[in-house]
């Protein structure tokens, strides 16, 4: 019998989010640190409207033809009347191995994505369903996080129910002049202002809203510091060397510009040194928060260090960025691990995970003829 040589990887990347483009170039990153030796790749670039596109046709972007000619072209190929269109192209790539999803934000970070690979019974990379939901969504993250102890900035939720019951006058007096308006499930800064009048709040809660129908309010930290550690692992987890995040005293803070459009002005140090307790406790607060919210495979957890070294977790990012500039592989290199072992590693905690999870029991009772519920008789 012929031993399969290499393992078969799905590498998904795009996706509807405002954060496309950030993950084609992670999905580049990935692709050539993979050791061709031991990996064959299938790329499957889902679109901006959500239509996943064929491996041969997911190379001709990744080698710069025009995104939406090749979809457009693509689409006339699958029957659009079949519900599972959208994911057609997934059919045929044969014995994929494990997924490796590097789409960032909706659909990717989710839970989304997780699910279809549920259904599909196939390992993959990072966190499930629920801890991928969970720490998605802002809210919900701070929700865990306080429920065990660890310590996040304080803030009010806005929906468009409640939306008139939180004025600036309102959430001044709750959390200070000055805030941070952010939607809850949205990432690399997008939406995100900060207020300290009534104008400006006024006009970041409508822009928030356009992306979300849950919007946080936060207090802000004096100073800050920004903080990032990479965590990597299963039930056994393992925090990378911290790393800051310098940028520029005329940006308010690390948006969208200068995270992927022009960051010449930000500077990262990797590693940080910061005073021996600080790096403990944030580290510690890494794992905590990692095993709080039950996640997989990998995390970039962010903090807001305060001017008097109280460090404050920020948000989680279950599929952190492989770009150029992306704090999380950075972190590990300065760590000792390469990017190319951080991929294996990535990949073999992927089929881990699955292996544990396949060894669950999912026995049911199969109802009979004289069960209670085919005996059951509505009362008149």
């Amino acid at each position: 019998m012929e031993t399969k040589s290499k393992l078969h990887v799905g590498l998904l990347f795009g996706g509807n989010s405002s954060e496309h483009d950030v993950s084609k170039r992670s999905a580049h990153n990935i692709y050539d640190a993979m050791d061709k030796a031991n990996y064959e790749v299938s790329l499957f670039l889902l679109t901006r409207d959500g239509f996943v596109l064929s491996d041969a046709a997911s190379r001709r972007v990744f080698d710069g033809e025009d995104e939406a000619t090749v979809a457009t072209e693509e689409k006339t190929k699958v029957d659009s009347s079949n519900p599972l269109a959208p994911i057609w192209n997934l059919s045929q790539a044969k014995d994929i191995d494990v997924f490796f999803p590097i789409i960032h934000g909706n659909l990717g970070e989710d839970g989304t994505i997780q699910g279809l690979f549920r259904l599909l019974k196939k390992p993959y990379v990072g966190s499930g369903v629920l801890a991928s939901a969970v720490s998605f969504d802002k809210d919900m993250t701070k929700q865990v996080l306080t429920a065990h102890g660890i310590r996040n900035t304080k803030y009010v939720v806005l929906t468009p129910d409640n939306r008139d019951a939180f004025d600036y006058a309102t959430v001044q007096a709750k959390l200070g002049d000055n805030v941070f308006i952010k939607p809850a499930n949205q990432g690399s800064s997008v939406g995100i202002h900060k207020a300290g009048n009534a104008q400006e709040y006024n006009e970041g809660i409508a822009d928030a809203f356009r992306y979300d129908y849950k919007v946080l309010v936060e207090q802000t930290i004096d100073g800050p510091e920004e903080v990032e550690i990479s965590i990597l692992g299963n039930e056994h987890q393992e925090a990378s060397k911290l790393g800051a995040i310098r940028v520029p005293k005329s940006d308010v803070f690390y948006d969208y510009n200068n995270k992927f459009v022009d960051a010449s002005g930000v500077t990262f140090e990797v590693p940080v040194e910061l005073p021996e307790d600080l790096t403990q406790e944030i580290t510690q607060m890494g794992l905590q928060t990692y095993a709080a919210l039950g996640l997989k495979g990998m995390a970039r957890i962010d903090y807001l260090v305060s001017k008097d070294g109280v460090p404050y977790v920020g948000e989680v990012n279950t599929l952190p960025g492989f770009t150029n500039i992306s704090l999380y592989p950075q972190l590990w290199q300065a760590t000792g691990i390469s990017y190319a072992d951080l991929i294996d590693r990535l990949i073999q905690l992927a089929l881990d995970e699955f292996k544990v999870q396949d060894q669950l029991a999912y026995d049911f009772i199969p109802l009979s003829d004289n069960s209670a519920a085919s005996t059951y008789k509505p009362k008149n």
